[in-house]
């Protein structure tokens, strides 16, 4: 390689920081099922937005990862965060059902295309580093700066809110511009793919049946992991009704939310000596019971000094994500790396658009109690079912 091809490369990794700076700096976060109660939306309502958006991310995620793995992984983010600064845009505006749901639908279109592709550019990135062994620990520290981002963007964002709930959007959506610039800026890693002579659609449906059929270990790790990240995803749209539950004021939703994201920045960063110490069995064993109690503990109690229970799932969270993308790339080559995780990603969308509806259709018909309670019942099932299947196939 050339030393200018090499500090290209090295450029990548800081830019990336950057970009997960931007991308994560939600300001919106802390009060946005405030901000739904407050235009009209229930918690039922809620959840229909969000699987609104996972159907969204199931139509474009496999193809925008093919997208990446084809024509260009930094191609597919600029896409992503254009659309995603469309999407900001038009939330700070909305006012109405359809108007969230148009807001999302540009936001699930920069989620399809960034997700993977920046997971397969950080990885193949390293590979032409040769420094692919260093995969979970810069992993988790690009998702503990992203953690950390949301965690200060809470405070400031639960601040903000004290002046109306929408202001956070107004900022939201002028800082997604930022990303753009240091997206097109970024190197593209050289990569050896293979000729391909069938076209586009039958490519991918050729991936997609590899990833969830053709390889076991492949499957079963995307379909263990996405039910493992569902159970941190479902726990985001519950913590603002748990905290109005159990009396929180609004004045500290920020300060609550910036200690969770803090929370789970700390175990990211530190999510491959985590793994290290447990090993692979004891790790993967752990994330779906871990969650399942969590939710259990959190359906008996709602009391302030419960919220503790909380940071189980933002533990969950900053392991899954390093450890488990590191055992599937690991199984995947670089030519299809993108589109096999954006598999992941559309696996995972797909359980929630499945779960998420009824969880608010329980709590709104039923109590929060009963919503956190089948929640720790399906996880714990499920993460059963998933993990004598791996056991099976010799995987644990």
């Amino acid at each position: 390689m050339s030393p200018d091809y090499t500090r290209a490369l090295r450029a990548n990794l800081w830019k990336l920081y950057l970009i997960q700076i931007c991308r994560w700096f939600l300001l919106l976060m802390p009060v946005l099922v405030l901000f739904y109660q407050e235009n009209g939306l229930d918690l039922q309502d809620v959840f229909i937005v969000q699987a609104f958006y996972s159907v969204c991310i199931i139509v474009f995620e496999v193809p925008s990862g093919y997208f990446a793995d084809r024509l260009g992984r930094r191609q597919s983010m600029l896409i992503g965060t254009v659309s995603a600064a469309i999407g900001f845009g038009i939330y700070a505006f909305s006012h109405t059902l359809p108007e969230i749901l148009c807001a999302q639908f540009f936001i699930a279109i920069g989620g399809s295309f960034i997700s993977g592709s920046d997971t397969a550019l950080l990885y193949d990135t390293l590979i032409e580093l040769k420094q692919a062994d260093q995969y979970q620990r810069i992993a988790g520290r690009l998702g503990s700066i992203g953690n950390f981002s949301e965690g200060i963007a809470g405070l400031l964002g639960g601040l903000l809110a004290l002046l109306s709930l929408r202001t956070p959007l107004y900022y939201q959506a002028a800082l997604m511009l930022v990303a753009i610039p240091l997206v097109w800026s970024l190197t593209e890693p050289e990569r050896h793919t293979g000729e391909r002579s069938e076209s586009t659609f039958k490519a991918i449906i050729a991936i997609v049946r590899y990833a969830l059929h053709g390889h076991a270990e492949i499957k079963w790790l995307i379909l263990y992991s996405s039910l493992v990240g569902n159970s941190t995803l479902t726990i985001v749209w519950l913590v603002q009704p748990y905290l109005q539950a159990v009396d929180l004021p609004l004045a500290f939703f920020g300060a609550a939310w910036a200690a969770l994201q803090f929370s789970v920045g700390l175990f990211a960063i530190n999510a491959y000596r985590i793994e290290s110490l447990l090993g692979r069995r004891n790790a993967l064993i752990s994330l779906i019971l871990l969650s399942s109690a969590g939710y259990l503990l959190l359906s008996q109690f709602q009391t302030l000094w419960a919220t503790a229970f909380l940071f189980i799932f933002y533990l969950v969270r900053g392991i899954n994500g390093p450890v488990l993308n590191d055992y599937i790339n690991r199984c995947v080559s670089s030519d299809i790396r993108a589109t096999v995780l954006s598999v992941k990603s559309l696996v995972g969308r797909a359980m929630f658009a499945l779960l998420g509806p009824l969880v608010g259709w329980i709590n709104d018909s039923y109590s929060l109690s009963a919503a956190f309670l089948a929640c720790g019942v399906i996880f714990l099932t499920s993460g059963v079912f998933f993990l004598v299947c791996l056991q099976r196939n010799k995987l644990l």
